[in-house]
């Protein structure tokens, strides 16, 4: 029996993507209904006979494929990973592509709902992105060795199964960006087509003439024109049809297609907030997503659901950011870019939004104390005093660990050592904490945003400093023009929810 700590390097053997297949036709729902449930949901928090009608559509999946080392909660906000499945199975085989009944998906959302309840952000993660995925529970209950270098769709289908496995996928998520999932939800093909047909379509711009060739590449010929250049609206099988094409369109790779999709999907956040909260869609279109919802326990109701979503109502349009982790080709793969992505999972732990500022608040809706200006403070009521702390400079970068020292020295703190790490490729700054000591944790926290909280076995609390400390906000700096550490480009190059639905629609 494999154990959890096993690993090994390679593709791994269940699961793994068939780059020949995968280009058949087996094209993901995606990007397209990613965000969508998380949005959607929401019309059903004001109307109780929903309650007891969408109750029974729901299907969750069981607790027990997560991993025993996930990250520590973050302090505020709460984070969100929605997958799209395009398993081929009941229903979903009407709706054309690949064969098979085991659950793939190409594409998940890490969607970050900043605490103020106002701000959110979207974090594409492409199919072909290279990662490890840690060990993941089979079916049978064995657990799967660890795999290197390997494509990120691969995690859904850890053990072939026809409902896919959305645990193995949190894993790996929460492996790469140090962030814990608070909710995971799947929803499949038919779902995706029913939720846009509930809401009447939804418009779209299709930057030129599009064949069928260019949904099925392997087809001998052209075929019919199936969406004409311009600006229509789109629905069931025609909605999926867009948001599946990927080839004849600028340079037909998986990252143009993402940037359409997240078009497709503020198009549709923009038709749903128009009509508002009218019974007459309410019911279809809740009715459709719950029926092709999977789920964590944590939802496991139309009552959690409604709790969940009833949080995410006052989102604005203009405030809700999609963006795609940053990237760069390696071959025909996708490589994450460094420090640029622990700069933007930093971010997202800070409760920071992409343009550096800091949201506010705390979670579950408590707000962050202000000064006089309205900005929060986040170290004015620091107080150290009996707390001492280890100090670990886990970078390169000389004289770390006694600046770091200083700060807990200047708000009570006692520095019990200030040291290097055993190694000096931290990313991301970590405070450990033993048993009964994470109020403490917490209390460090307050002082290095972007922190991360870690659980130990032994008592003490150690702050090793990661790449991030070097760019994060100075204690005591006002919050609400502190510059981000993410790369300009890359918070420029992040779609709006009330852009221009022509604006940049094709990468290449």
């Amino acid at each position: 029996m494999t154990g959890r700590d096993g690993e090994t390097t390679g593709s791994p053997t269940t699961g793994s993507a068939d780059p020949g297949g995968q280009r058949k036709g087996r094209r993901p729902l995606r990007i397209a209904l990613l965000v969508v449930v998380s949005f959607l949901v929401l019309l059903g928090g004001g109307v109780g006979w929903v309650y007891f009608k969408l109750n029974g559509n729901i299907t969750t999946f069981g607790a027990d494929g997560l991993s025993d080392d996930r990250p520590e909660g973050n302090a505020a906000g709460q984070n969100v990973l929605v997958i799209g499945s395009d398993t081929r199975s009941g229903e979903n085989s009407k709706l054309g592509g690949g064969t098979g009944d085991v659950g793939r998906s190409d594409t998940a959302l890490l969607l970050h709902v900043y605490s103020d309840g106002k701000h959110a952000v979207g974090v594409s993660i492409p199919r072909d992105t290279l990662v490890d995925i840690p060990p993941c529970r089979l079916p049978d209950g064995k657990w799967t060795r660890t795999q290197r270098n390997t494509m990120f769709n691969s995690a859904f289908s850890v053990g072939e199964t026809a409902q896919g496995n959305p645990a193995c996928t949190q894993n790996t998520v929460e492996k790469l960006t140090g962030l814990r999932m608070d909710h995971t939800m799947v929803i499949d093909f038919e779902g995706f087509a029913r939720m846009t047909s509930a809401v009447g379509g939804v418009r779209v711009c299709v930057p030129q003439d599009v064949y069928e060739r260019d949904l099925s590449p392997n087809r001998g010929t052209r075929g019919k024109r199936i969406f004409s250049k311009g600006v229509q609206t789109v629905s069931g099988q025609k909605a999926l049809d867009y948001v599946r094409i990927r080839h004849g369109i600028g340079d037909g790779s998986d990252i143009g297609r993402i940037q359409r999709q997240q078009a497709f999907i503020s198009s549709l956040l923009k038709k749903v907030k128009g009509q508002g909260f009218d019974p007459t869609t309410l019911y279809p279109l809740a009715d459709a997503a719950t029926k092709s919802m999977t789920v964590d326990p944590g939802l496991g109701s139309a009552k959690k659901l409604m709790s969940f979503a009833m949080s995410l109502k006052d989102i604005d349009l203009h405030n809700t950011k999609f963006l795609t982790i940053p990237w760069r080709y390696q071959g025909e793969r996708v490589a994450i870019v460094q420090p640029d992505a622990d700069a933007l999972w930093a971010d997202i732990r800070a409760d920071r939004t992409i343009d550096g500022k800091a949201a506010g608040g705390k979670k579950d809706g408590q707000r962050a104390s202000a000064t006089p200006n309205g900005t929060p403070s986040a170290t004015s009521t620091v107080a150290g005093a009996g707390i001492s702390v280890t100090v670990y400079n886990g970078t390169t970068t000389p004289g770390l660990a006694a600046r770091a020292a200083d700060t807990l020295r200047t708000h009570g703190f006692t520095v019990a050592g200030a040291t290097n790490a055993d190694s000096q490729d931290h990313a991301t700054t970590v405070i450990g904490y033993g048993p009964g000591e994470r109020d403490k944790a917490r209390t460090v926290a307050r002082l290095f945003p972007g922190a991360g909280l870690r659980p130990a076995t032994t008592a003490g609390i150690s702050l090793t400093l990661g790449q991030t400390y070097l760019t994060a906000p100075s204690p005591g700096a006002s919050t609400s023009s502190t510059p981000s550490a993410l790369p300009s480009k890359v918070a420029e190059d992040a779609r709006s929810a009330d852009d221009d639905p022509c604006s940049n629609l094709s990468y290449g």
